[in-house]
């Protein structure tokens, strides 16, 4: 992923050179800096951290490592001594003429690959011609540009034979003289007659070559679901056998959905933790039934290996119990004696009463009910709102602002006089302040065209009162006056 901004060349790139010293200008492969569909310019790259140590050159190791399509790595003897640059393009020997690759890496770095991939250094290993002119790498394209014709022609004819099989990729040699299938294949395969069309068909010599699916995965690429490229086409080269109790050492669940990589078959990232995990689980005791309590019995649902907690459940209780591995033993010792204890809850320690509190299985699932629960606001009745606003509106609260926000002009009211008695047989009391204000002197003309009818009293008989004479008629709004004696007064000019 980074060819051509590697300032050392271990990713494929190399350093600015004369255009006398090597053929390659920028970047390894196809040259589109690492984004090539064809060549995989960033499949199993090694980084060269010791190609800015300048050694002489008698001492230097003679093999070179080349790789080809598809990330594919052999290695060469440079007899000649040539002066190469990782991302040289160079004309390799082979059993059926010449083929074409770039350096990968060279120097002592070379012999530990060789160590780590198990390859002998003897007579057994080719050599390099020579460095690749123009002609060359025009020819080597040309070559490349029928692998892609050739792979959909021959998946043509093997549905026309129902053959078995999935071919995953063909390389067409540099010099046009012999082409490699890869495919794969649950069971074995009669390619007798396949052959034959296709060395009549591409008129080249063929070559069946059967490989794993985690081989083809690697041959492809891609990126895992941990985010990353797939390790089978960037670093890894031995390819394990996988069982599923390495996932049932770690505590995963069996979800093949899950456990399974781009290739079908488990991940090969689960025996990388493997060992830690056994090494782990040797203290853990094995609980092969149910712990009997005076409650009832309990079974294992959970074991946390590294801190050392299994969790227990009763069968009629959605709680799970977290107990320690030391109180499991003790407990399992005691049934084997014959003794069982009151319960699970019993056990728990003091200190670890707030990190071990039973906990439901669904509770999470509670969590974000309530996060996301919203409460539905209380209907209000209409007629209740209109009662509140009527008996707003008569408060002397509600009535203030608007008595403060009318100007007043009239001088300051004085003392009230004292009433006068009331003698008896008369009417109503003459009303003193009747005349106290003065703005009412000065009374307004009515403009109104349509005046308002005077109100005329009900004609009735009035109730005599116990002195024989008329009693007054009381006023409905008497009480609501007395309330409002604290209210500023108002002027009490009207248009009557």
């Amino acid at each position: 992923m980074a060819c051509g901004q590697c300032s050392t060349g271990g990713c494929g790139s190399i350093k600015k050179v004369d255009d006398e010293k090597s053929n390659h200008k920028s970047v390894s492969g196809c040259g589109s800096a690492g984004g090539c569909s064809s060549g995989g310019c960033t499949k199993m790259n090694s980084f060269d951290w010791l190609s800015n140590m300048e050694t002489p050159k008698s001492g230097r190791f003679n093999i070179v490592e080349v790789k080809f399509k598809g990330g594919r790595k052999e290695y060469f003897r440079n007899k000649k001594g040539l002066e190469l640059f990782t991302g040289d393009y160079v004309v390799c020997d082979m059993p059926t003429g010449y083929h074409i690759g770039t350096v990968s890496l060279q120097g002592e770095l070379v012999r530990l690959a060789m160590i780590k991939r198990n390859v002998k250094d003897d007579d057994e290993l080719t050599n390099l011609l020579r460095v690749a002119n123009e002609k060359d790498i025009e020819k080597h394209n040309q070559a490349i540009n029928r692998d892609l014709t050739a792979m959909y022609r021959t998946r043509e004819i093997c549905k026309e034979l129902k053959l078995n099989l999935k071919l995953s990729e063909v390389e067409f040699q540099s010099d046009n003289s012999k082409a490699t299938f890869y495919y794969s294949a649950d069971d074995r395969v009669d390619f007798r007659e396949l052959i034959k069309l296709l060395a009549g068909e591409f008129k080249v010599r063929i070559e069946m070559r059967q490989i794993s699916l985690r081989q083809e995965a690697g041959r492809i690429g891609g990126l895992g679901s941990c985010g990353r490229e797939l390790c089978c086409s960037t670093w890894l080269t031995d390819f394990k056998a996988i069982p599923t109790a390495a996932a049932r050492y770690q505590n995963l669940s069996l979800n093949p959905a899950k456990l399974s990589g781009q290739c079908g078959r488990l991940k090969c990232c689960l025996n990388y933790e493997l060992e830690t995990y056994i090494d782990a689980i040797r203290d853990i005791p094995v609980v092969d039934r149910p712990l009997q309590t005076e409650k009832g019995d309990a079974t294992v649902q959970k074991t946390d290996i590294f801190r050392r907690i299994m969790w227990f459940s009763y069968p009629n209780e959605t709680n799970w119990y977290p107990i320690s591995c030391s109180q499991v033993d003790e407990i399992i010792k005691m049934n084997k004696a014959g003794k069982k204890p009151v319960g699970l809850e019993n056990l728990l320690e003091i200190g670890d009463m707030e990190q071990a509190k039973p906990v439901r299985i669904n509770n999470d699932l509670e969590k974000l009910d309530k996060k996301y629960h919203t409460k539905k606001r209380p209907t209000r009745n209409k007629n209740s709102r209109r009662d509140n606003s009527n008996s707003g509106s008569d408060s002397p609260q509600a009535q203030q602002p608007a008595a403060q926000s009318a100007p007043d002009n009239r001088p300051p009211r004085g003392p009230r006089p004292p009433r006068p008695p009331r003698p008896k047989g008369q009417g109503p009391r003459p009303n003193p302040n009747a005349n106290a204000n003065p703005a009412s002197d000065s009374v307004k003309p009515n403009t109104n065209p349509n005046p308002r009818p005077p109100q005329t009293q009900p004609q009735g008989n009035p109730v005599a009162s116990a002195d024989g004479g008329a009693a007054p008629e009381r006023k409905k709004n008497n009480n609501k006056r007395r309330k409002n004696r604290n209210r500023p007064p108002q002027n009490n000019s009207s248009n009557e």
